[in-house]
C-alpha cells in the first residue's frame, strides 16, 4: 500500500504563507483524487481541497482564493500552497487519496487510504 508523508507545516503569523507537501511512496497517478484535510483541536477532520487524476480541483469555501492544491505525478507529490493564513487555519493537516462524493449535499472526498501523522500548522494572530 502506498504510504503518504506530510511535511511543510510550522508556525506563521496571520497573513503569512506555507507550502505543504504530501510525498507518496509509490505512484499516485492512478488514484481518482488526492486531497488535503485538516483537524483543529476539538473538531472533526474536514476536507480542505482535492485534485482529481485529470487535474480538476475543488477548494472549500473557507480557503477558496487563499489555498491552492496541485500535484506533480513525476514526483508522486501533492502540494497545498497556503497564503493569507488566518488563526482559524490552525490545525493538523493530512493528505489522503479518495473519491469525490456528496454527502447531505456537501461535496467531500471519501478517503480510502491510511492516514499519516499529518503536519501541524499554527497561525498566530
Amino acid at each position: 500500500q502506498v504510504q503518504l508523508l506530510e511535511s511543510g507545516g510550522g508556525l506563521v503569523q496571520a497573513g503569512g504563507s506555507l507550502r505543504l507537501s504530501c510525498a507518496a511512496s509509490g505512484s499516485i497517478s492512478s488514484f481518482v483524487a488526492m486531497g488535503w484535510y485538516r483537524q483543529a483541536p476539538g473538531k472533526q477532520r474536514e476536507l480542505v481541497a482535492y485534485i482529481t487524476r485529470g487535474g480538476s480541483t475543488y477548494h472549500v469555501d473557507s480557503v477558496k482564493g487563499r489555498f491552492t492544491i496541485s500535484r506533480d505525478n513525476a514526483k508522486n507529490t501533492v502540494y497545498l500552497q497556503m497564503n493569507s493564513l488566518k488563526p482559524e487555519d490552525t490545525a493538523v493537516y493530512y493528505c489522503n487519496r479518495g473519491a469525490p462524493t456528496r454527502i447531505a449535499g456537501i461535496i467531500t472526498l471519501a478517503a480510502d487510504g491510511s492516514w499519516g501523522q499529518g503536519t501541524q500548522v499554527t497561525v498566530s494572530p
